[in-house]
């Protein structure tokens, strides 16, 4: 068995293993991080040998903490990373490249179809219908979107949204309120196979699936980190916002991930003070003072146009795992417009946690 696990902001750990007698045997710690003293390579594969197969991530980084010697020092990797490789070499997960991966990028849309249409793409994903899928989206008005069991009238000011003309949607995943403009949001959705995450945490998920976007802000000059649970942070301020959705396949099987996230590429703070009801306990736990001041915007530390700010997170996904482009089907859309009118785009989904 083989498994692999892309530390985020680290480097690649690589895990070659057997099964026999449901212990793990012949186990091969390998990769491109930085270990010394040598020996503590053989200690690690060592610590794993004969370990019960079903040991969690948990058991396996205690046996290797254990294992290794006081002058150990690991750069690049951490003793759980190497667990969580383990488990998803028995897990037989999925890599990005393993996929044929395809891009959806259309012209504006409304807000309550790109919530459907995050719940149809995701569905035949996890059908087998669709191949893994990086859906780039356009707005066509500004929207306020509340998480799926977020209270409507604890996150949106009614008044403030009728005076600038703001849709409210509700999404199919949890997490916290966003606002977005068509000229001032970057938001992208990704659905894949639930192999591709075999073997992580919920919370390893989120890491995981934003290294890619890490990796195209560093090519654009910003050193940016995943901040758990969802967030995407620099120095200077938040730049973006993660949810995420599992979706079961057919009878029961392995299903889908929905990964959806949304940019700042710039941002009215004003306004979103106006439409959003940001209150102090969010604010202390984010601990800042001002809600201005805890999103940076991707226009000011890239200083490039919005277009070109995805044209090169697109490129760069291409570039580390291929992208061919696509479109939304019609049967898709047809699918999405029927969510729209009997789910996304009525008052009674939207205001289902009053």
């Amino acid at each position: 068995m083989h498994g692999e696990y892309k530390v985020p902001g680290g480097k690649l750990v690589v895990v070659d293993l057997d099964v026999e007698n449901a212990t793990l045997k012949n186990v091969r710690v390998s990769g491109d991080f930085f270990l010394e003293p040598d020996e503590a390579l053989l200690a690690i594969d060592h610590a794993l040998e004969g370990a019960p197969a079903d040991t969690d991530t948990a058991g396996l980084t205690s046996r290797i903490d254990a294992a290794l010697p006081e002058s150990a020092v690991l750069f690049g990797l951490t003793t759980e990373s190497v667990a969580v490789a383990v488990r998803r070499a028995l897990a037989q997960a999925g890599d990005w490249s393993d996929y044929d991966w395809q891009l959806i990028h259309d012209a504006p849309q409304s807000p309550a179809l790109h919530m459907a249409l995050d719940e149809v793409i995701t569905a035949e994903v996890a059908a087998g219908r669709r191949p893994p899928t990086l859906r780039v989206w356009e707005w066509d008005a500004p929207a306020v979107i509340i998480g799926s069991f977020q209270s409507l009238r604890n996150e949106v000011d009614a008044e403030g949204v009728a005076r600038h003309g703001v849709t409210v949607v509700r999404r199919i995943s949890g997490g916290g309120a966003m606002f977005a403009e068509p000229r001032s949001t970057i938001t992208y959705s990704l659905a894949v196979p639930e192999s591709l995450v075999s073997g992580l945490s919920f919370a390893d998920s989120y890491a995981y699936l934003d290294d890619w976007v890490l990796e195209a802000l560093g090519d654009m000059g910003i050193k940016a980190w995943y901040q758990p649970l969802n967030d995407i942070a620099t120095e200077v301020g938040k730049v973006a916002g993660a949810a995420q959705k599992r979706m079961v396949g057919p009878d029961g099987g392995p299903g889908a991930v929905l990964h959806h996230v949304t940019m700042s590429y710039d941002i009215d703070a004003d306004k979103m003070l106006e439409v959003l009801r940001i209150g102090k306990e969010k604010l202390s736990d984010k601990g800042t003072k001002s809600a201005k001041k805890r999103v940076d915007p991707l226009r000011r530390q890239t200083g490039l146009p919005r277009e070109t700010v995805i044209e090169r997170m697109i490129d760069s996904f291409r570039s580390r795992y291929g992208l061919a482009s696509g479109g939304v089907t019609a049967a898709e859309l047809a699918r999405a417009e029927e969510l729209v009118r009997t789910k996304f785009g009525a008052p009674e989904w939207t205001a289902r946690v009053p």
